[in-house]
Order: structure tokens, then sequence, then C-alpha cells
């Protein structure tokens, strides 16, 4: 039977258990059978009429409120007593308005819904157990017009602003973590952007011969093999071909042949198969070669690579395929090789160290990077650049002096770049906010003596380099001593030598007389 059924029905018992009454007025004493037989159906009715009324109410979610048209408390069902905390012996028979003076409740809709004769809602609130709840009033009329029954629901909202909360605060969480993600990716672009895009720095003659080979090379996909001392900037170089080359697009796998065991070595470049070997990894794993597909791969310290390993490089590079360790069936590939060696791989051949076939197959076109001793010109520059990187990175305000400048160009640079880069970084560390980095600062540093350099750096004749001799000696003396006689005595001169060649070179002198006051 559908609930439109069940209310046709129930109306039905209505009027029939109104029938019933009546006619047990006119019952007489001789009819009490009947009468006791009457009066069975009728509670049985008026039992089945309440049991399916209760039956439904109970086994809804939301809570239901039930008062006459004078606020009086008809009905609940258990779901208002689960989300209110009110139970039924609280509330039936009593008036909507005294349980609000008890403080059982608040914004109660039912007198509004009878004054105002409509539908009413309204956000309330349990003071049992402050559960919050959207309440709906709605009234049920007689044939007059007038309210004769209020139907209220209480639906309980108190989860639903919950979850809305744990919602906004997971959506505040999501719009940090895709902040911060959006932060990590420009701060990863950046790095990668620093890390590739630096770009050669300099103007000295060698390193524009090396700039004009990356652009007569970088487009055409061939071997390249980049030679120069430790710290010379081989890496770079790689990256300007890279970023010029039509693989610019593709990946840029760089893999330093020093620093993986040779034992190694062979699975990182071609990868291995599942249980090629003890501790693999039981799924395999792909080498450089294959994450390098369609892009450029940098094999740095080449002049590493075991012997043995040499020939299956020599293999790839001729049949553009790869094995995986353990594997059978090759892998086809396309790739570009550039190779980077500090060593003299033509020596290492002639010591039976390096493969000859793979030497000319490496050596199509070569680049060789001067070191910074042989293009002093670069120093300088490079010194400026670093400057203005490391004070961005530190928030620092520092310059180097003309004299400090003078040390480093004097000075040998064995670790090349790559030192000069560092110690830039930790003149701009150790140094004050806004401050100068000296000829003795650096000269401490790079253990060179400043005093000489500095007479030997500015270009001038001998006549010039000796009179600055004369000058920086004798006030090094004057400062140490206090006095020209002292002084005289140190240097094994005349006094009267000391204050003529002073007063000639516009040296300061102690007056010895004021001096022994």
């Amino acid at each position: 039977m559908g609930i439109k059924d069940k209310f046709c029905a129930m109306s039905f018992l209505d009027r029939l258990i109104s029938d019933i009454q009546e006619m047990k007025c006119d019952i007489s004493h001789d009819h009490e059978n009947i009468a006791v037989g009457l009066k069975k159906v009728y509670n049985e009715l008026r039992h089945l009429k309440e049991f399916d009324f209760r039956e439904i109410g109970d086994h809804l979610y939301d809570g239901i409120y039930i008062a006459d048209g004078k606020g009086k408390t008809l009905y609940i069902n258990k779901a208002y007593t689960r989300i209110t905390g009110i139970r039924p012996e609280e509330v039936l028979g009593k008036h909507v308005e005294d349980l609000l003076n008890e403080g059982l409740y608040k914004n109660a809709v039912t007198p509004e819904v009878i004054r105002q004769k409509k539908q009413v809602n309204s956000m309330g609130e349990s003071l049992r157990n402050g559960t919050k709840m959207l309440i709906t009033g709605n009234p049920i009329f007689d044939e007059e017009g007038n309210v004769k029954t209020v139907v209220v629901i209480d639906r309980e909202i108190t989860d639903l602003l919950a979850m809305k909360a744990e919602l906004e605060a997971s959506q505040q969480k999501m719009k940090a973590v895709e902040k911060d993600k959006n932060k990590s990716d420009q701060e990863i672009e950046l790095l990668r952007r620093q890390q590739i895009n630096s770009g050669l720095i300099g103007v000295s003659a060698e390193i524009k011969q090396v700039i004009k080979q990356i652009h007569q090379v970088a487009k055409l996909d061939v071997t390249v093999l980049i030679t120069g001392e430790t710290g010379a900037g081989k890496e770079v170089v790689a990256n300007e071909i890279y970023l010029n080359s039509n693989r610019s697009t593709g990946s840029f796998i760089k893999v330093n042949c020093a620093a993986i065991p040779s034992n190694l070595l062979e699975a990182e470049l071609f990868g291995y198969k599942k249980g090629a070997f003890t501790g693999a990894i039981s799924s395999g794993k792909m080498g450089m070669f294959e994450l390098a597909d369609k892009g450029t791969l940098l094999l740095d310290e080449i002049g590493d690579m075991p012997l043995e390993l040499q020939s299956k490089l020599l293999r790839v590079i001729q049949h553009k395929e790869i094995t995986r360790v353990g594997g059978t069936k090759p892998v086809k590939l396309d790739v570009r090789i550039l190779a980077a060696t500090n060593g003299d791989l033509k020596e290492l051949v002639k010591q039976g160290k390096f493969r000859e076939d793979l030497y000319y197959r490496l050596n199509v076109f070569p680049i060789n990077i001067p070191p910074l001793r042989q293009r002093r010109s670069d120093i300088e520059t490079l010194a400026h650049y670093f400057l203005a990187v490391y004070n961005t990175k530190y928030g620092k305000s520092i310059v180097i002096e003309p004299s400090g400048l003078e040390i480093m160009k004097q000075y040998s640079w064995p670790g090349n770049i790559r030192e000069l880069q560092n110690i830039v970084e930790r003149l701009v560390i150790i140094g004050e906010q806004q401050s100068a980095i000296s000829a003795e600062t650096l000269g401490g540093l790079l253990n060179v003596d400043p005093y000489y350099t500095e007479l030997l750096g500015a270009e001038a004749g001998l006549k010039e380099v000796v009179e600055n001799l004369e000058r920086k000696t004798i006030e090094r003396v004057l400062a140490a001593c206090g006095s020209t006689r002292k002084a005289a005595k140190v240097l094994k001169i005349d006094q009267s030598t000391i204050v003529k060649k002073a007063k000639k070179l516009g040296v300061n002198i102690i007056d010895d007389k004021s001096h022994h006051r």
C-alpha cells in the first residue's frame, strides 16, 4: 500500500470511528455484548490508525513536531528526540509558549505559524545539546480556515555546517598547496634557468671563439666532445648547445661517469630488466639513455668510463639502440650525445685506457675551453656577474675595490670559474651589509701578497714601478717604526735620505722632535 493509499485509509478510519462513537450512545443495556464487540473493534481500529502513523513518523530522518491550533504539543517522532535531545514526556501535552519559557526551545516557529497562518522558516538551535537545525513550520486548516494543526520539520544542519567548515578549510588548504606548488614550480623553473640558461660570460677572444663554435654545431645533430680543466665551464657549454639545438624542448639528462661506481654504471646508463641482479628493483628500471630519448644526453667525465663499458657505448652510438642489463630485446633510441672530459683522451688512447674507435666517434666536433688563467680579461666580468648573483641571494650590496680586482687578475685560478664563483660567494657571506672588498681581504683568501700585486698591476714603466715600490716601502716602514730615525736604521740608509725621498714621493713623515716630546 502506497503512502497515498494509507492516508485515504486513515481518513476512512476517522469517519468509521466517529460513526462508532455515535452508535455507542444509542446502544441499550440489552445489547451489551454487541457494545463490547464494537468497543473492541473501535480500539483495534484506533490502534491500527495510530500504529501506521507513528511507524511512518519514526522512520523519517528529519525530526517531526506536531501541535494543535493552540500550540499544544501532540506528537514528536524519534528523529526529533535524536536531533534535539528532548524526550517525548518532556513536551507532549505542553504548550509551546510554556516550553519556550522553560528554556527548552529557541526560535520556535509554531507560535508564528499560528499567528501568520502560513509557512514559517527559521534557523533554530536546541538548548539541550546545541544542535543547529533548519526549521520549517506548516499550518493545516479546518473547514473554516482556522489553524487546527501545525506540522514542524526539523532538519539537522550541525553536520552540514561542520562539513561546510571542513570543506572551506580543505579549499583553503588546497589553495595554499596550489600556491606552494606554483611557488615551487616557479622556484624549480628559476633553478632550471639558472642551471641551464646562465650562458657563457666573458669578453675575451678565447670565449668568443667558444661561443662561435657552439652556434656552429648546436642545430646540427652530431656528437660534440667538450674538453677543458675542472671548473672551466664544460657543463655551461653543454647547456648552451642544448638550449640552441632543435631538441631544446626535449629532456636533457646529465650523467657523471666518475661519480657512479663502475659496477653500477651500466645499469644506470642502459637500465635493467626484472631480476637482472641481486638488489634490482622488481619491476626493472629505465636507464639514462631511455630517459633522454628524443632529447640530449651529457656524458660528463667520459674519460673515467670503464674500458669494458666503452664498447657497449660505441654500439649504442653506432646502432642507436640499447639493451637493458638482463634483457635480450633491443630498444631503439633517438638521443643526441654530448661528452665532456677534463682529461686528455688522446693520451688515454695511447695508454690503452680509452678505445680509439670510441674516441673518434665522440670527437666529431671538439670544443676546448681555455682555463681562466689564459683569459684574464674575463675575470673582472665574471667577478661582477657572481657578485650580482650573490648580493641578490643574500640581500647585500657589496662591491670589490679596484685593487681587489687586480689581485684577482694576478691569481692563477687553478679551480677556474668554479673557484672564482666560490670565492665571490664566500666574500659576500662574510662581508658586511654594505662594504667594499679590499685587496688585503682578497690577498688573504687567495694567498697573494697585495703589496707587490698592486705595484706590478698597473701598466707602468720601470721608473714608475721603482717609485711605487720605494713609496710603499717607506710608508710601511715609517708606520711600523714611528720615526725616520728608526726607519733609516731598518732600511740601512741615512735618515736624511729617507726625509728627502719621502718629500719627493709625497710621503707624510713624523717629526722626530715632536715624536719624542
